[in-house]
């Protein structure tokens, strides 16, 4: 908890004024910094009343909000610094009653031993006693680990092919083939390229500012050969991109979503948004010999032509959302190669928002039948086929029926402009 201000003795003012300077000026830091902390949890507060209450327009994007409260903490951390050295002041100068400031809860923790150690002794200079001057023996030690880094540094890797030559005949000289480059003709390591990728793309740092930071290292690099770069690698990567695609879509059962992204249209001064669909397989759960996979397709719009494009190769199960694209992919099919599960968590997530703002029983009923649904998946999982199979049908299959049973009981007695309905009316479309 924050306190409401930093207390100064008026009593026992320095008389030197650098000194009361010194005093002043960290009361401040720390009370700007106990300010800031009352700042961060009002803006908490109120992004949180927001997600849960205010209009979808008004809601706080949670990558904002970050932002904010960062630099709230630096000025945090500016005042836990200066009470920090408050106290060590008053300390020493024989003030151990005053008040101690708060320290704020830190990421304390092993750090992972997997890290490499490096140590730094910190030893007495004399160890000689000063009572008897006889030697001190060492009876042990203390220790304590900080996190450090190592910076990224640039280093040049240099080729050298050494040419030989016969003494004794005319032979012409040879030397070993020079290795391929990623880059024919560049300069740029597998390794160099990867950290531009991963910068990029991972860490989302445009290549302008990895000019820059090359720059500060003394190196030159313009835009155009960083974009030239990743161009290249990701000529050279799409053949791997388009086996981990291909590996998915050979699988008997998949799961398909998209997400919207803001993508630049150039010309018109804003952005415009495109569509990125995740297709992925995750056999573990019930022993699977594949492995996981994941890739993303990008598409300029939500179109169901973009879905068959996509599955065109595919024959199976996809598991989806209720998106009506889905069900154009499965018309398309006369000879029925594609079916969909539809996703209990989306049927779910209906009945929970419901039940979220207005405690409905209705809602409720239907989140705990849900819920033992999942329970029997858990208990399940990671077992054989034919056991998974036949625990749901002796245990799932009567719940979904009364479920079923219920959901079709109740619906005509609920407004149908209501969410509760909207929740029923997703789920019984989406039944078989």
């Amino acid at each position: 908890m924050a306190e409401s201000g930093v207390a100064i003795d008026l009593e026992n003012l320095p008389e030197d004024a650098a000194a009361l300077r010194e005093l002043v000026t960290n009361a401040e830091l720390e009370n700007a910094g106990l300010r800031a902390e009352i700042d961060k949890l009002h803006m908490m507060i109120k992004g949180f009343q927001r997600h849960r209450f205010g209009k979808r327009s008004e809601q706080l994007d949670a990558e904002q909000m970050q932002l904010v409260i960062e630099d709230l903490e630096q000025t945090m951390g500016a005042g836990a610094a200066a009470g920090d050295a408050r106290a060590a002041a008053e300390a020493k100068n024989g003030q151990p009653n005053s008040p101690k400031p708060v320290r704020r809860q830190r990421n304390l923790g092993q750090l992972p031993a997997s890290l490499p150690r490096f140590e730094v002794v910190i030893d007495l200079e004399s160890k000689t006693c000063p009572c008897c001057r006889g030697d001190l023996h060492c009876v042990g030690e203390s220790r304590a680990e900080m996190l450090d880094i190592l910076p990224a540094q640039l280093r040049v890797k240099v080729i050298r092919r050494p040419r030989y030559t016969c003494q004794a005949c005319d032979t012409p000289i040879t030397q070993a083939p020079a290795p391929p480059r990623p880059i024919d003709g560049g300069m740029a390591t597998e390794a160099l390229i990867a950290h531009v990728l991963i910068s990029k793309f991972a860490d989302h740092l445009p290549l302008y500012r990895q000019a820059q930071i090359f720059s500060r290292q003394g190196i030159a690099l313009d835009r155009s050969t960083l974009g030239d770069w990743i161009g290249r690698a990701c000529w050279w990567l799409r053949p791997v991109y388009e086996r981990v695609v291909s590996q998915i879509m050979a699988a008997e059962k998949i799961f398909a979503d998209d997400t919207g992204l803001p993508v630049l249209d150039p010309g018109r001064g804003r952005t415009k948004t495109g569509r990125f669909w995740c297709y992925a397989v995750d056999d573990r759960p019930w022993c699977g010999r594949a492995p996981p996979a994941a890739a993303y397709v990008y598409a300029e719009d939500r179109k169901g032509i973009r879905l068959m494009a996509h599955l065109a190769n595919f024959r199976g199960t996809v598991q989806v959302d209720g998106y009506t694209g889905f069900g154009q992919v499965v018309k398309e099919r006369a000879d029925a190669s594609v079916k969909l599960a539809f996703c209990w968590v989306h049927a779910r997530r209906g009945f929970f928002e419901v039940h979220a703002s207005t405690k409905s029983p209705i809602a409720a009923h239907a989140l705990a039948q849900i819920a033992a649904l999942y329970a029997i998946e858990a208990e399940i999982r990671g077992q054989p086929a034919a056991l998974r199979q036949a625990a749901r049908q002796e245990r799932s299959r009567p719940i979904i029926e009364a479920l079923h049973g219920w959901l079709n009981q109740q619906l005509p007695r609920i407004s149908k402009a209501t969410k509760l309905a909207e929740a029923m009316r997703y789920t019984l479309r989406h039944w078989e």
